[in-house]
């Protein structure tokens, strides 16, 4: 017996019976049999849903038809499912395999849940994010994505772009209050990397994501917005790396043709050459938050820290105005010689890394956990790194540092000169770099920001994290999630 409540049912419709399952069993003397069969979410293990079926017969056809109805009358009440949705899909992302994966996966689930679609196969860059200015998306009760990483932040940057644009929101402005965007977007992983989806979904598999969509699930992400010299840059809710990551994404971009392996190429290329940079960081703690990036309590589904943390938040700007805050809350200052910066929004896990960048790190409490890899033996790198792939603490060295943020800023050493007006607040907290190391001591060129899988030139940046500015078709990781494989699909008990 299977127990699956009404938010996990897909649809629910009339099966007609042919020749050989009428002659099954008891039903064999039977001259005429009516049925239907509901379609409902199949969990198993490692997060991964699977679309499956109980058929439900009998011989009155009354009965039958009012069980079909009440159940579709229960679906209906379901407030929170898309009916119509927009979807861009990327034919050129990761092994090209966008279209066919939706075409093939993702379109008879649609088709069975009766969500009408609107497709628009996208031809260029920022495709997808030029037409969601021109669209009406206000129509649609959701966005969807085919591809990685790098389309989802196209269609993020288009919706939260002309949300802001509809509202008259200056997005130039760094401390602008951005004006949160209650459209939903699904993600359907089909890219060269699918770290959002993993670390939202807990899986990157299309057929999980679809049925994500389907039932309607809503998780609320945190973005941070990026700025240099009062210029918007980009919006990140992953990874913005300065150091490793970003001349590792630097070097791979010269490489595309390699597919995929450029990253592992680039990776051990970059490591060998063990470059650091030299520069100045100014952090506002993330006070409000219930957590710490070393608490160990991971972000799941309905997490406890998320919606306090929102809470305090809230409660702090209404208390004292998000200018006043910033204006009179103590700026902690670091100077030093980095291998990698780092500022996530979330765990950042993939499958080779299933505790990611920060395992603490939550979805949506208003901040993000800022980590500093101090300049160090390549030894004592590679030992880091490592940590990412095992259960061992990768904060459990000397030369690396975490702190929960809700805003920074960096400066490099070099941008110093050029850069002298990045921001008034740089110039009074930041201080005169040091200059009397031998030439040798530091290298002469800037890294470059990776920012979610692009490259950011400008190594003068400021960061604000905007606390749950956009929502997905997701849930959050679940706890362990049981195998029900091996239960029966004879009959389902339904929570009416």
């Amino acid at each position: 017996n299977c127990f699956v409540p009404i938010s996990e049912i897909i649809a629910v419709e009339e099966t007609e019976f042919n020749k050989k399952q009428r002659n099954i069993g008891r039903w064999q003397k039977m001259a005429k049999l009516h049925a239907f069969t509901v379609h409902y979410v199949k969990k198993a293990r490692n997060h991964r849903w699977r679309c499956s079926g109980a058929t439900f017969w009998c011989v009155d056809e009354h009965l039958c038809n009012q069980w079909t109805q009440a159940l579709k009358e229960l679906l209906e009440m379901q407030k929170s499912r898309p009916k119509q949705l927009l979807v861009y899909i990327n034919p050129f992302g990761g092994k090209r395999q966008g279209k066919r994966i939706y075409e093939q996966k993702v379109a008879p689930l649609f088709s069975l849940a009766s969500i009408s679609t609107d497709v628009v196969i996208t031809e260029h860059a920022n495709h997808a994010k030029d037409n969601l200015f021109e669209v009406n998306i206000y129509k649609y009760d959701g966005v969807v994505c085919v591809g990685g990483d790098g389309m989802f932040s196209e269609v993020m940057h288009g919706l939260i772009g002309r949300m802001q644009k509809d509202s008259g929101i200056d997005q130039n402005n760094p401390k602008a209050s951005l004006v949160q965007c209650n459209i939903r977007i699904g993600i359907i992983p089909a890219g060269s990397t699918d770290c959002i989806c993993y670390s939202t979904v807990g899986i990157s598999d299309p057929v999980t994501s679809a049925l994500h969509i389907i039932v309607g699930d809503c998780q609320p992400l945190d973005v941070s917005s990026v700025h240099h010299n009062n210029t918007f840059l980009k919006y990140s809710v992953s990874l913005l790396g300065y150091g490793f990551y970003g001349d590792i994404l630097k070097d791979s971009e010269k490489k595309r043709w390699m597919g995929p392996m450029r990253y592992d190429y680039s990776g051990f290329k970059t490591f060998l050459s063990h470059h650091y940079y030299e520069g100045t960081i100014a952090y506002q703690p993330a006070k409000h938050t219930h957590g710490s990036p070393r608490d160990k309590e991971s972000c799941r589904t309905g997490c406890y820290i998320c919606k306090q943390s929102e809470k305090q938040l809230a409660e702090q700007n209404k208390e004292h105005g998000l200018k006043h805050e910033e204006g009179e809350e103590e700026w902690k200052v670091i100077k030093g010689k980095f291998l990698a910066i780092n500022a996530v929004n979330m765990s950042c896990a993939c499958p080779r890394s299933p505790k990611g960048l920060s395992p603490a790190a939550h979805l949506a409490d208003g901040s993000a956990d800022l980590i500093l890899v101090r300049k160090c033996s390549r030894f004592d790198f590679l030992r880091y790194l490592v940590r990412h792939t095992n259960q061992d603490d990768q904060f459990d060295f000397p030369f690396v540092d975490v702190y929960r943020v809700k805003c920074f800023q960096f400066t490099s050493k070099l941008s110093e000169d050029n850069e002298s007006n990045v921001m008034d607040i740089g110039k009074k907290r930041f201080g005169q770099f040091c200059r009397d190391h031998p030439a040798c001591c530091c290298n002469i060129v800037n890294s470059t920001w990776n920012c979610d899988g692009e490259t950011l030139d400008s190594s003068a940046i400021e960061v604000r994290v905007h606390c749950q500015l956009m929502k997905l078709f997701a849930r959050g990781i679940e706890e362990d999630c049981k195998d029900e494989a091996a239960h029966s699909q004879s009959s389902i008990e339904q929570l009416l």
